[in-house]
């Protein structure tokens, strides 16, 4: 008896358009590329298509890739993904498709998730797929595409904004953020991890945290936050007090707090909470501890605390949580998510 074919894995498309950034193309490749079910089979498939039939695209860099499909391939997807170009025409220029990348859209079926890494915003956002919705971009971009589109709500700030079904990121770097954060929105933080540790990049950077930092690598010699971190870190069980993170640096708390905003790009509070979500996020997949014993282990002390602080970031209960991804089969469900 030959053993069942299995679900079928989620087929991730890329949109590739004249102009596009080699590095943001093969991000999706990379990262959905990668995870596996238990069963050793694919959980996603990744495909490549062009506005117009299979051929070559031009690239910002001095090579041409050779595209295999059409932009019938759209019919297909399940997510789209957008990466940036630097030849959008009218689309950077006056917010309108071209005819041949409003055709290639209407392909899409209702439902499809839809992301863009960088400039390629620019396309959801003159297909309509924006109004009304949150969304980043580059922050070098941010003005230009609030300009030209009103109606959104533009945020220079943020690595990504994930809206539900449409999700935005800034530039290159910020994209490899998104694509891991939609692994970890379908499969959990454990898949995510792993892809993330094979890709040799940080497991997790939220979507929230600034595009830019002050101070991303310290002067020599200048005393920095990064010891403190760590150390934190090591005791998110434990009732933690800016002080003593300060102290950690021998820095005084005005000054700590200062640093490490210029470091890190959000106060210390915000990224110890961010911190102890992903802990009980862990612990509430790869355990089976109480809820009250996740809450006590991820340094919220109580879970009441912890359910305020995963409802406010992930948009359910510590319980729909672990049940979304502690299934029997292996199966998860998305999870619902306002992360920004």
């Amino acid at each position: 008896m030959e053993p069942s074919p299995g679900p079928r894995p989620h087929r991730v498309v890329v949109l590739a358009l004249d102009g596009l950034l080699p590095f943001e193309l093969g991000i999706p490749h990379r990262i959905f590329g990668r995870p596996k079910g238990p069963d050793g089979r694919p959980l996603y498939e990744v495909v490549t298509c062009s506005v117009r039939p299979p051929g070559p695209v031009e690239t910002d860099a001095d090579f041409a890739i050779q595209v295999e499909h059409g932009p019938q391939t759209l019919a297909t997807a399940d997510t789209v993904v957008v990466p940036a170009s630097y030849e959008l025409g009218p689309v950077f220029e006056e917010g309108v498709l071209t005819e041949e990348l409003a055709a290639a859209l209407a392909h899409l079926r209702p439902g499809t998730r839809l992301a863009s890494i960088c400039t390629g915003v620019y396309v959801l956002a003159a297909a309509g797929f924006l109004d009304g919705r949150p969304a980043t971009t580059h922050w070098a971009d941010a003005a230009r595409l609030q300009r030209l589109f009103p109606r959104i709500d533009v945020d220079p700030d943020v690595l990504f904004v994930d809206d539900g079904d449409v999700l935005t990121s800034a530039g290159v770097a910020a994209g490899i953020d998104l694509c891991l954060h939609m692994v970890r929105r379908d499969h959990g933080t454990a898949v995510a991890n792993e892809v993330a540790r094979r890709t040799v990049v940080p497991p997790h950077r939220d979507g929230g945290q600034a595009q830019y930092i002050e101070r991303p690598v310290p002067h020599p010699q200048q005393a920095t936050t990064t010891g403190a971190r760590a150390w934190a870190l090591g005791r998110l069980h434990e009732p933690i007090q800016l002080r003593d993170m300060a102290a950690r640096e021998s820095m005084s708390v005005r000054t700590f707090t200062r640093r490490f905003r210029e470091e890190v790009g959000v106060s210390p509070g915000q990224w110890l909470t961010r911190q102890r979500v992903e802990r009980a996020r862990h612990l509430l997949e790869s355990t089976g501890l109480s809820v009250d014993q996740v809450a006590r282990d991820a340094g919220f002390g109580t879970a009441q605390s912890m359910r305020q602080h995963l409802q406010a970031a992930l948009g359910v209960t510590p319980t729909a949580y672990r049940r979304t991804f502690r299934t029997e089969a292996g199966d998860a469900a998305p999870v619902p998510s306002r992360l920004r």
